[in-house]
């Protein structure tokens, strides 16, 4: 249950720095995920209504695009029944334990606050409503509220909540107020203008790299080029002749060149004299992947084991098998790693876009040695989180950059730096084997899993049994209804630095199991929707979207002259979709004409918001499923820039079609579950067009040459 009490004007103006509260109540929310550190799922809100009228809520969360500077005030205001004009959104800044963890991750922000945010506003309300009361000396229950306001209906008396605020903070927090019924809702459920657009549009919107206070200077830093790599000796002469170099200083990292611009920042780095120690690691992709194929020969701990699938297997007429492979991925976020900070005797200060303020705030207190509490860290919009800005590498350089300059310095770093030096995607191995019955349903199902751990190189610990949740979610939960299923994770740990990307081991997941149950279906002779359909009798919410895709992609009818379908349904972080890709095979290449995406993400907040996320995911999934891959060699990543990462261009965009299935079901995340489908629902189509099956992505890759040709492994 959360916690919801009346914070004295004292505490909240000691923790945000504000004046004007009438009423303030603080949340804290429960924490809903089990083996977590810093991705606690616990954060807190503070709400004021001041004697304006006003409704000012502090979202502990960062706005990096998914929205929620207007979903989680907009759960507030329908309870709290505010005027949607009078709601002022303010970002809240870091703290060790007022807001719970502020972590930013998971498609978490909405369902982990869906109960308790509404009734922090059911909670407002109601001390509103009984301020009234004794104000006019009337029952409560005759006293109503509406759009910022208490009417009393017998009488005609009406005041507004800033006339209230004062007398309702006196009053004691009702312990269980009601909520308000489905049906009444006034703005959840509906399309809502987002709170952060104007700002973005117009030019005055905030992100890490707009960052300026008064002295500032501008640095960036030179890493080893290797993995595991450490500086030997750097001659800073010519950096230092670079007009604008003010200094040039070893921080934990590397070498940091500081300069009264970030453009003379980088050319000083340019000019830099800099010998590595590149250490032991200088492996190669191919070498890379050998290692994978040879740990997939040990067995893995298992996550999955029902029923008997060695004896299934080996009283099978029919089985198949395959390997499947997937490759590293940068996040690739347009804005590239920055941070600012200023480091005085007595205290820190960060601006920063950053997916975990609080680890922010750890690092900093580390580095200087000041309590917590003397660091401040103010959340900027970031330009692109997608896990990548949960790390804290950047935040590092720019305190310790500060701390030695005995300045504010923003650091910035190149975009060859942000590519070459993030912790990726892992790549991964997959052997996948299956037993067909009678009919063609599958009766057995095995698949081992070899990667690197996010969670023991993000935690810095083994997680527990060594099996790596994140990677073998979307293959642990497979949905099809197999009387005998093992699946198993192999931990190999190569020394390639991975994190956390968008949908994280769902995004790698689907694509393996959604290809492999296609050729299940191929093999059956059956067509690939109505295979999978029977298979999830027993999944109600994957069934709907996958019919509901179908059905609105056409499935079944002809599509246009040299085109296919391609049909993916992935469950991820409590939602489910389903996509329906139309793909052609053109002299530059594979195109994607059209996507088809149903999503049943339970009861929705904000439409507009879940079509966005939905678009979003498509785009940044096809994107790596068409070009995605970071490769290694002699220790490093080659890919530096988007000539050689690519993004999807605009006029590659497909259109792109969403649904979403109505629901009383709680509700689920939105930012990373569109990702999961589009890679098996695209290669799928391809396999559909050409009969060639696309086993290791990316699909312009290696094995998607044989595309043209309309040869390869089917």
């Amino acid at each position: 249950m959360s916690e919801i009490s009346k914070v004295s004007r004292r505490d909240f103006v000691k923790v945000g720095g504000l004046a004007g509260a009438g009423l303030v109540l603080g949340v804290r929310f429960p924490q809903d995920r089990p083996w977590t550190r810093a991705t606690s799922l616990s954060p807190n809100a503070f709400v004021e209504i001041d004697t304006s009228g006003t409704v000012s809520i502090w979202v502990s969360q960062s706005e990096m695009g998914q929205g929620v500077f207007t979903s989680l005030p907009m759960l507030l205001a329908e309870e709290l029944e505010a005027d949607w004009e009078s709601v002022k959104v303010l970002q809240a800044p870091a703290h060790p334990d007022k807001y719970g963890s502020q972590m930013t991750g998971g498609s978490s922000a909405v369902r982990g606050r869906w109960e308790s945010l509404r009734k922090a506003g059911a909670t407002a309300r109601e001390m509103l409503r009984r301020a009234a009361a004794d104000a006019w000396g009337v029952p409560v229950e005759e006293c109503e509220a509406q759009q910022g306001s208490i009417t009393h209906g017998p009488s005609g008396r009406q005041a507004g909540y800033g006339e209230l605020a004062a007398q309702a903070a006196d009053l004691p927090v009702p312990e269980d107020p009601p909520l308000k019924a489905d049906g009444d809702w006034t703005f959840l459920g509906k399309p809502m203008p987002r709170v952060d657009s104007p700002a973005k549009v117009d030019g005055s919107a905030v992100y890490g790299i707009d960052v300026r206070v008064p002295d500032m200077l501008f640095a960036t830093v030179v890493r080893p080029p290797t993995y595991g790599g450490s500086l030997e000796s750097f001659d800073d002469g010519a950096a230092r002749a670079v007009t604008g170099v003010v200094d040039v200083f070893t921080v934990s990292a590397g070498v940091a060149v500081v300069a009264r611009s970030t453009w003379a920042a980088f050319k000083g780095a340019e000019a830099l004299d800099v010998t590595w120690d590149e250490g032991s690691f200088d492996m190669d992709t191919q070498r890379i992947r050998e290692r994978f194929r040879e740990q997939g020969e040990s067995e893995g701990v298992a996550a999955r084991e029902e029923g008997d699938v060695s004896a299934a297997l080996a009283a099978a007429d029919t089985t198949l098998e395959a390997v499947y492979e997937v490759p590293y991925l940068a996040h690739a976020a347009m804005e590239p790693m920055n941070a600012t900070a200023h480091v005085t005797a007595d205290g820190c200060r960060i601006w920063a876009p950053t997916q975990d303020p609080q680890s922010a705030q750890q690092v900093a207190a580390e580095i200087t040695g000041l309590p917590v509490e003397r660091v401040q860290v103010e959340v900027t919009f970031l330009g692109g989180g997608f896990g990548r800005r949960a790390e804290q590498d950047f935040v590092r350089d720019a305190v310790e950059a500060s701390q030695k300059a005995g300045a504010p310095v923003q650091v910035t770093w190149t975009r060859e730096e942000t590519t070459r030096h993030d912790f990726f995607r892992p790549a991964t191995w997959n052997r996948l084997t299956a037993a067909l019955g009678p009919g063609g349903l599958p009766v057995a199902w095995q698949h081992r899993i070899v990667g690197p751990s996010i969670m023991e190189r993000f935690f810095g610990q083994a997680p527990p049994n060594d099996l790596d949740f994140a990677s073998v979610e979307g293959a642990a939960n497979l949905p099809y209804h197999v009387p005998n299923i093992h699946v198993d994770y192999v931990k190999e740990n190569i020394g390639v630095p991975v994190g956390w990307w968008r949908s994280v081991g769902s995004s790698q997941n689907a694509f393996v199991t959604e290809s492999f149950i296609d050729e299940l279906a191929h093999a059956a002779g059956a067509d690939p929707f109505e295979y999978r359909r029977e298979l999830l009798a027993q999944h109600p919410r994957h069934r709907g979207v996958l019919e509901l895709a179908a059905e609105k992609a056409g499935w079944g009818t002809p599509p246009p002259e040299g085109r296919a379908r391609g049909i993916a349904v992935a469950e991820s972080f409590g939602s489910f979709v389903a996509e329906v890709a139309e793909v052609s095979v053109e002299r530059n290449g594979v195109r994607v004409h059209r996507v088809v995406c149903a999503v049943d993400c339970g009861r929705t907040v904000n439409p507009d918001t879940i079509e966005a996320q939905m678009e979003s995911g498509i785009v940044y999934g096809l994107t790596a499923a068409l070009w995605g891959e970071i490769t290694i060699d002699r220790g490093r990543a080659v890919q530096a820039n988007f000539d050689e990462y690519r993004p999807l261009r605009m006029r590659e965009m497909p259109a792109v079609d969403v649904y979403i299935v109505e629901s009383t079901q709680p509700p689920g995340g939105v930012g990373e579950p569109g990702t999961p489908p589009i890679a098996p629902a695209v290669t799928n189509a391809l396999f559909a067009l050409t009969g060639v099956r696309i086993r290791r992505l990316p699909i312009e890759g290696e094995e998607g040459m044989a595309l043209s040709s309309g040869s390869g492994r089917g």
